[in-house]
């Protein structure tokens, strides 16, 4: 018995002496996670901010808010200036939506696959809008309307705003027909499809991502486009955006904040409207 104990004891003492590593905590982890959490509650700030300043009962940006109410959205709805610029931005925004589109897709197709001379100047020749500033494309054909004594009609608000959210359609539709796979219509091609056929039927849906992606930009940059429309609009064919410009000017109230949300739950909405009648979840991964 002696002797069995004693012989055991080395093993459990050297069962004892082993330690058994703690677990590392994941610092790495839990600091990017508390990044992306301040970036987000960096981006969605100004739109709690607004929501706040629109429901709020006092004219003025009030924190913690005294209350609920939705006397604001009611001023605002009931307002013939404001309500005639909001059917008229949208009008704006659907022609510029669908001239973009037509105008970058199909810009975009004869870039990746004209062999064009020149294809890297004239993308970033389509790409400049986007490094210029707004309100100098604004001035710049501002001027061009007067001299060509054309007045500021709506088609040349929807032409400029066309400008400035073509680059969009072009590089989403550009990103797509970079991966595109050309076997697809050369089998088409070689069962007897048509050119016509061959786009509409495997073209398009393929690169109907980088389409839709694109439209979506151009929808909502043209319906909140400030700078170009502050010099192309007309006297009683105002956007939103400047007619909200026109109206601080005066005055400043929960009815900013009114208009803004109703912005936001807009484009909200157009982006959920396309998610269901075309289905953009099937081409992107949240």
């Amino acid at each position: 018995m002696q002797t069995t104990a004693s012989s055991s004891l080395p093993a459990a003492q050297q069962t004892a002496s082993v330690r058994i590593p703690r677990p590392t905590r994941p610092y790495g982890r839990t600091l990017y996670l508390a990044a992306n959490i301040a970036i987000l509650v960096f981006l969605l700030a100004p739109i709690a901010i607004v929501v706040v300043f629109a429901l709020n009962p006092t004219p003025f940006i009030q924190f913690p808010p005294v209350g609920v109410s939705l006397r604001w959205f009611e001023k605002f709805f009931a307002s013939r200036d404001f309500m005639h610029a909001l059917w008229f931005s949208l009008e704006v925004a659907v022609l510029t939506t669908l001239s973009a589109t037509i105008l970058g897709a199909s810009a975009a197709l004869a870039l990746a696959r004209g062999n064009l001379p020149g294809t890297r100047l004239i993308v970033a020749t389509m790409l400049s809008p986007l490094m210029l500033p707004a309100i100098l494309t604004g001035l710049a054909l501002f001027q061009t309307y007067v001299l060509l004594d054309v007045g500021r009609p709506t088609w040349g608000l929807v032409a400029g705003h066309t400008l400035v959210t073509l680059p969009y359609v072009v590089r989403t539709t550009l990103a797509v027909l970079h991966n595109f796979d050309t076997r697809l219509e050369e089998a088409a091609q070689n069962l007897g499809a048509s050119p016509l056929r061959i786009f509409f039927e495997v073209t398009l849906p393929l690169i109907k991502p980088g389409v839709l992606a694109g439209a979506i930009f151009a929808f909502i940059v043209s319906f909140d486009q400030f700078p170009v429309s502050l010099f192309l609009v007309s006297p009683g064919n105002e956007t939103l955006p400047v007619t909200l410009f026109n109206y601080l000017k005066f005055d400043l109230d929960g009815t900013i904040g009114a208009a803004s949300v109703v912005s936001i739950v807009l484009a909200f909405v157009v982006v959920i409207g396309l998610d269901r009648t075309v289905g953009l979840r099937s081409y992107v991964k949240l």
